[in-house]
């Protein structure tokens, strides 16, 4: 009789971790979400090391054999050598967070900055299943790609491959990133970067929907704004989608894909994907054959999936690279 195995996949976003237990066949068995704090490194594992313990001891594993665990973190990861190495820029503080967690399971340890383990997960459960060359651009509260050329996810020499919501995309523009730079895409189509450019504009549309409670604004809510016809989230929408679908032109210049994949919150709002669509030029993206599309993996399960499936890799492999 063969014996069920699983690996513990572990995504530790901004707000909260999400761990689960995940099959070979990318079947999430069971998981439970947690409050996360990244204030900084050595909080972010104090309150994994927590869920972690509460997960073990009160959800427990379903599958008879667990091989590994992989594990998403925001920032910048060593992979080779399972050092995360910051949080987020100018919060440096390389953390051995395999070998932690190695020696709290005694099961091999793999991780991966979030948007990677993503592209992992579109690479084997997703539309990378039928391409070996695709980008994966994530659209959520912020902005950032992976890159699959000749079936190799590319993650650069300094383990900061993707960051590509710091492209500047609009050379004309006055909107201020927190990197110094401006007209950054993400300072002006991410989640948190419509929600900033509505409360900017807010003072010129008084009669606007969305200046009845700008305190509780979301990007979701512009979104929806925009739907209805409001004024100002059709400015915001318009000019968001315009500059991503510049960017989506842009990138199948540089690594030749033949499939566009769109993940986040963000683009699952059908109007917005739609825009999107609308702003491509058939002769630029001609050479993406597989299409732009959106992601058919559960949203709040990619990154948990995309955990597991480096952990799955290590896990056959017996330990670090």
């Amino acid at each position: 009789m063969n014996i069920q195995e699983s690996v513990i996949g572990i995504d530790l976003g901004g707000t909260k971790i999400l761990i689960g237990e995940v099959t070979r066949d990318g079947e999430v068995l069971n998981s439970k979400s947690y409050p996360s704090n990244t204030e900084n490194q050595t909080k972010a594992v104090e309150v994994l090391l927590n869920a972690l313990d509460d997960y073990t001891q009160n959800i427990g594993f379903i599958a008879e054999k667990q091989i590994g665990v992989g594990v998403g973190l925001v920032g910048r990861v060593d992979y080779k050598s399972g050092v995360w190495l910051e949080i987020e820029p100018g919060k440096t503080n390389p953390t051995p967070l395999a070998e932690i967690l190695e020696a709290k399971t005694g099961l091999p340890v793999s991780l991966g900055n979030d948007v990677v383990c993503a592209t992992m997960a579109e690479k084997q459960f997703g539309w990378g299943r039928e391409t070996n060359d695709f980008i994966y651009l994530n659209v959520g509260t912020g902005l950032a790609a992976g890159f699959v050329v000749d079936g190799r996810i590319t993650q650069g020499g300094h383990f900061n491959a993707g960051e590509i919501g710091h492209a500047v995309i609009d050379i004309h523009s006055d909107v201020a990133c927190g990197c110094g730079r401006r007209g950054c895409v993400e300072r002006l189509a991410s989640g948190l970067g419509i929600k900033e450019e509505a409360l900017r504009h807010l003072k010129d549309y008084p009669t606007s929907v969305l200046a009845e409670n700008p305190a509780e604004l979301t990007g979701k809510m512009v979104l929806h704004a925009a739907e209805q016809k409001d004024e100002l989230a059709e400015r915001i929408v318009d000019n968001a989608t315009l500059q991503l679908a510049n960017l989506i032109m842009n990138l199948v210049r540089t690594t030749d894909p033949e499939c566009v994949i769109l993940g986040g919150g963000v683009t699952r709002n059908e109007h917005f994907f739609q825009k999107i669509m609308d702003n491509l030029q058939s002769n630029t993206i001609r050479f993406v054959t597989k299409g732009v599309v959106r992601s058919k993996l559960e949203k709040d399960k990619v990154g948990l999936i995309g955990a597991a499936v480096i952990g799955m890799k290590l896990g056959e492999e017996g330990g670090k690279e």
